[in-house]
C-alpha cells in the first residue's frame, strides 16, 4: 500500500505538470484512488495499471471501476468491471467496460450500459457518450424511459442537457393511454413532445392516427399537429386531410386540404376543403365545396352545398321536427307541439342556435346511432335516378328522408317537381316516394323540346310513388289542376286536356303520363291541338327549369 501511494502521487504530479504546460488546454485524468497501482512502459507509451476500487477524476467528473489502464501520454483510459461515470450535475453512466479519450471527453461504453439523469433512464449494450456535451448515442438497440413513457429503437441519441432525444429504426413509444410506431422520431422527455421524421402510427384506446414527416404529437396534452397527409380513425369515424389539428382529450379536431370524412357504419362520406369536428359528440361541420356521398352497393347519392353540418339524430326528438334556417351554419330542433303549420310539418325557426354552439363538449355519442346531415346554400343533388337543387337540405338516416327546403326543384328522369318543400323518401339510395306539402307542381315534357309542350299537374300537395326505380303513379290533393297532351295507344296526339278537381290520380307508363283520373268534383275539357295556342298551355305556377338540372357528377366537384 505504501508503494502504491507513492507511485500514485508521482503520477499525479507528472499529470499536473503536463496540464500546466497548457499547450492544448487539455484536462488530464487524475488518479484519485486504487488499491493496487503501478506504471510501465509499452513501446514509447507510459502506462498505469490500477486495480481495486479505482477512482479517477477529470474536471469534476468522477470515474469508478474494478480495474483500469491509463495512457498518460494520450490521456486515455480503459476501464473494466462495475464502471461508473458520475458528473457534477448528478448524471451517471454505468457499464461493464469503458474506453475514454480524455482530451476529447469521448467515452465508449459496452455491456449492460445505463445512463440516468435523475428522471430519465437509458439502457443499451453499447453507448457512445460525450462527457462534455452530455450527449449519448447508441446504434445496436436501446431503451429510454421517463416516468410512464418508454421508447425503444434500433438507434438513438439523447441529450441530457436539453432532454431532446432522436430515435431511428423500429421506434416504439409506449405512454398509456397511447402508443407510437415509426421509423424515425424526436422526443423531449420534459415536454413529452414527439416530432415525426417518417410515417408514424399513434394508437390510443379507441383511436388510430396516421401521419408523417414534420408532424407533432404532444404527449402531455394529447394534442396532434399533423402537417402532412394524415388520418384519424375513431370508432368507425374516419377523417383524412392534408393538415389536421386534433385534441384527443376533448375530441375536437380541425382538418384542412382535400378532407375526406367517412362514417363507416352508415356508409357516408364527406369531401370538403375544411372541416371542424367533435369526435366525442360525433358532430362535424364541413365547408369549402363540401360534397356528401351516400353509398349502397353500386348506387351512390351525392349532395353538394356551401356548408354541411352533421350529428347523431337526437333520440327523444322526432326528426320530422328538425328544420333549418336561412341563417348561415345554424341548426334548430323544433320542440314538440310548437312551430307547426296545419299539416304538422316543421317550419323555419326564428332564432336558431349556431353550429358552433352545438359542438360544445358533450358525452360520447353512440357510434352506431343514425345521423342527420344539413346542407346550407346552393344545394345540388345527383344520383342515377334523381337530381335536384334547393337552398337548404336535411337528410336523416333515421327515416332515410331528404328534405329539400326553399326554392326546391327535383328531377326524376322525365319528371320535374317543385314546391315550397320537397320530401324524398329513400330506400337503398333509390327514391320510393316524394311528397310536396304545399304549392306542388309536376311537369313532363311531351314531344320534342322545340315543341314546348308540357304535361303539368299542380295542387296544394303532391305524392309521387315509385316502383322498380320508376314513377308509378301520383296523387294531387286538394285544388288539383292539370294540362296534358293526350295520346292514343300508338302515341298519336288526341288533343290537350285541361281540368280541375279536388283530387287527381295520375298513372304513368314508361315514366310518361298515361292517364289522369279526376276523382272529386271533376271539371275538364279536351281541345284539338289545332285549336290551342301551345305557348298558353301553362298552369299558374309553371316553370320549366331544365337548364338548372345537373347533367353530371363533375358539376358537384367544380
Amino acid at each position: 500500500m505504501i508503494f502504491f501511494v507513492a507511485t500514485a502521487q508521482k503520477q499525479q504530479k507528472q499529470q499536473q505538470q503536463q496540464q500546466n504546460q497548457d499547450t492544448s488546454k487539455q484536462v488530464n485524468v487524475i488518479i484519485k484512488y486504487a488499491q493496487i497501482g503501478g506504471g510501465f512502459v509499452k513501446g514509447d507509451t507510459q502506462m498505469n495499471r490500477l486495480v481495486g476500487n479505482v477512482q479517477l477524476e477529470q474536471n469534476g467528473t468522477l470515474m469508478f471501476c474494478d480495474s483500469a489502464f491509463i495512457n498518460l501520454n494520450a490521456n486515455n483510459v480503459e476501464a473494466f468491471g462495475d464502471v461508473k461515470i458520475v458528473q457534477p450535475d448528478g448524471t451517471q453512466v454505468m457499464s461493464d467496460y469503458l474506453r475514454y479519450v480524455g482530451n476529447t471527453k469521448q467515452a465508449y461504453l459496452k455491456g449492460n450500459v445505463s445512463l440516468t439523469d435523475g428522471k430519465s433512464n437509458l439502457w443499451c449494450e453499447e453507448l457512445y457518450y460525450d462527457v462534455g456535451t452530455k450527449i449519448g448515442r447508441y446504434e445496436n438497440g436501446g431503451t429510454l424511459q421517463t416516468e410512464s413513457t418508454t421508447v425503444t429503437s434500433n438507434a438513438g441519441t439523447y441529450n441530457v442537457t436539453t432532454k431532446d432525444a432522436r430515435f431511428s429504426g423500429e421506434v416504439y413509444v409506449t405512454d398509456p393511454p397511447y402508443e407510437i410506431t415509426s421509423d424515425e422520431l424526436g422526443y423531449n422527455t420534459q415536454t413529452k413532445l414527439v416530432v415525426f421524421y417518417a410515417p408514424a402510427i399513434v394508437t390510443s384506446d379507441k383511436s388510430i392516427l396516421h401521419t408523417g414527416n414534420g408532424s407533432t404529437w404532444d404527449g402531455k396534452s394529447e394534442i396532434a399537429h399533423f402537417v402532412v397527409r394524415s388520418s384519424i380513425l375513431n370508432e368507425g369515424q374516419y377523417i383524412e386531410a392534408d393538415k389536421i389539428d386534433y385534441n384527443h382529450k376533448t375530441g375536437f379536431g380541425h382538418a384542412e386540404g382535400k378532407v375526406i370524412s367517412i362514417d363507416t357504419a352508415q356508409k357516408i362520406t364527406l369531401y370538403c376543403g375544411i372541416a371542424d369536428y367533435n369526435e366525442k359528440a360525433r358532430k362535424l361541420k364541413a365547408y369549402v365545396k363540401p360534397v356528401m356521398k351516400k353509398m349502397n352497393g353500386n348506387d351512390s347519392l351525392f349532395i353538394r352545398a356551401d356548408t354541411f353540418f352533421s350529428a347523431p339524430v337526437p333520440k327523444p326528438v322526432d326528426t320530422l321536427k328538425m328544420s333549418v334556417s336561412k341563417a348561415k351554419d345554424s341548426l334548430t330542433v323544433v320542440k314538440k307541439g310548437k312551430s307547426k303549420n296545419k299539416k304538422g310539418l316543421a317550419v323555419l325557426a326564428a332564432t336558431p342556435q349556431t353550429v358552433n354552439d352545438t359542438t360544445n363538449t358533450t358525452p360520447a355519442a353512440d357510434s352506431t346511432a343514425p345521423r342527420y346531415f344539413i346542407g346550407y346554400n346552393h344545394v345540388i343533388i345527383f344520383s342515377d335516378s334523381m337530381q335536384g337543387r334547393c337552398d337548404s337540405i336535411v337528410y336523416s338516416m333515421a327515416d332515410s328522408t331528404l328534405r329539400m327546403i326553399k326554392d326546391p326543384v327535383a328531377w326524376f328522369r322525365q319528371s320535374q317537381v317543385t314546391g315550397d318543400t320537397i320530401l324524398a323518401y329513400l330506400e337503398n339510395n333509390k327514391v320510393k316516394k316524394v311528397y310536396i306539402p304545399n304549392n306542388a307542381l309536376l311537369i313532363q315534357q311531351s314531344g320534342p323540346a322545340k315543341a314546348q309542350m308540357f304535361d303539368q299537374v299542380q295542387g296544394k300537395t303532391l305524392s309521387v310513388f315509385f316502383a322498380n326505380d320508376k314513377i308509378d303513379h301520383a296523387v294531387v290533393f286538394p285544388n288539383a289542376e292539370c294540362i296534358y297532351f293526350s295520346k292514343d295507344e300508338v302515341g298519336a296526339y288526341l288533343g290537350v286536356v285541361q281540368g280541375q278537381s279536388e283530387r287527381m290520380r295520375i298513372t304513368f307508363k314508361n315514366e310518361e303520363v298515361n292517364h289522369v283520373y279526376f276523382e272529386q268534383d271533376p271539371k275538364h275539357t279536351m281541345s284539338p291541338l289545332t285549336k290551342v295556342n301551345i305557348s298558353e298551355t301553362r298552369l299558374s305556377r309553371f316553370q320549366w327549369l331544365d337548364a338548372k338540372r345537373p347533367k353530371s357528377l363533375l358539376e358537384l366537384f367544380e
